[in-house]
């Protein structure tokens, strides 16, 4: 299986400013990028970058979206791995495609993005029928992190924080947190997304207590529904 294959291709650019996310996160990623533009003045005073990175939380909270911007704010390219075609039913496979991974992500000085770590990265500790093969694949990992190029990023992510091995979980200097969104923050966000639309438009009902990418989703969905009933209307008048 060739590198391509495990990747998926996504070129989206996301700006740091146009993420959704608690203040403390936002202190930590402002942080983490700031070293890494001056990751050669702090190499002088024998001080390493923090570019080991944990997000854990809900699903639809806006990890992705996070590793996306953090890629685009240090001008990197990002390799998005595709979990559904690394796992390999032979654990060996398994461990030698995530090592091509880390080693394309090293010789680009590139973000290695690792969604749904939980599937490789599950603790040993786990009583099933392959936690020895599994042992073997996260210790691989857990060698393929320490070696890691502090001038490359990686960046995991996971809706199963606890379910991840605790040797893994002690080598991110920075772990993450995503909770859902509460209404004054989907609010933010809706006016963001909404007001790219006509202001006729704009005054739709809101959902809440749902996340980022599901009201994304809705939004999209009721814009498009209300556009075409728009279109036909115009049409039938002519």
């Amino acid at each position: 299986m060739n590198l391509y294959e495990l990747t998926v291709n996504d070129t989206e650019k996301i700006a740091i400013q146009d993420l959704f996310f608690s203040p403390e996160n936002n202190a930590v990623l402002e942080q983490t990028i700031k070293e890494h533009r001056y990751i050669n003045e702090l190499k002088k005073y024998n001080l390493q970058v923090d570019n080991k990175i944990l997000l854990h939380g809900h699903s639809g909270c806006g990890k992705t979206t996070t590793a996306k911007a953090i890629a685009t704010a240090l001008n990197k390219e990002i390799i998005i791995v595709n979990l559904s075609t690394i796992i390999n039913a032979r654990i060996g496979e398994t461990s030698k495609n995530v090592k091509a991974l880390f080693d394309k992500a090293a010789r680009e000085n590139a973000v290695l993005f690792l969604d749904e770590f939980d599937q490789i990265a599950k603790s040993r500790e786990n009583d099933d029928k392959d936690v020895a093969e599994m042992k073997r694949l996260v210790n691989t990992i857990i060698q393929l992190i320490d070696y890691f190029p502090a001038n490359c990023l990686l960046i995991c992510a996971t809706n199963f924080y606890n379910s991840i091995d605790s040797a893994l979980l002690r080598r991110f200097q920075i772990k993450l947190n995503f909770e859902m969104p509460n209404k004054s923050q989907l609010d933010l966000y809706y006016d963001k997304i909404l007001n790219e639309f006509p202001i006729h438009f704009q005054d739709i009902k809101r959902k809440y207590g749902i996340s980022y990418a599901e009201v994304k989703d809705y939004v999209n969905t009721t814009m498009k529904g209300l556009i075409i009933a728009e279109l036909e209307v115009l049409q039938k008048q002519f």
